[in-house]
């Protein structure tokens, strides 16, 4: 049996990737409030300390780099509310996730 590990560019959330991304899945939650999302807005860097997130994922995060939080232990249905407060469209963080142009993804993936 292969090691579901070893599928080629797929990130699978399974336990061990869960417990990594607990804060990172934490903070994504927090922006289901109003007040979090404006405590957020307000100033990224001091809310973000409040879930004690690791560089690389702060840094993740900030970038609004999708892909990398996912491959952190974002859970999609989370870091959706991430992406909710800039507004980011679900279809860049689908480009993002298989490293195509949002335009060219459009046309390739949705014939649009």
């Amino acid at each position: 049996m292969t090691d579901r590990r070893e599928i080629p560019d797929t990130p699978l959330f399974d336990r061990d990737v869960n417990r990594q991304g607990y804060a990172l899945n934490k903070f994504a939650m927090s922006l289901g409030r109003p007040d979090n999302r404006a405590a957020y807005k307000a100033d990224e860097d001091a809310y973000l300390a409040r879930f004690g997130l690791g560089p690389a994922t702060t840094a993740a995060v900030k970038a609004r780099d999708y892909a990398e939080m996912v491959r952190l232990g974002g859970n999609l249905f989370f870091i959706l509310k991430i992406s909710a407060v800039d507004p980011t469209p679900i279809t860049a963080i689908g480009a993002a996730q298989v490293g195509m142009d949002h335009d060219r993804f459009l046309k390739e993936r949705l014939g649009k």
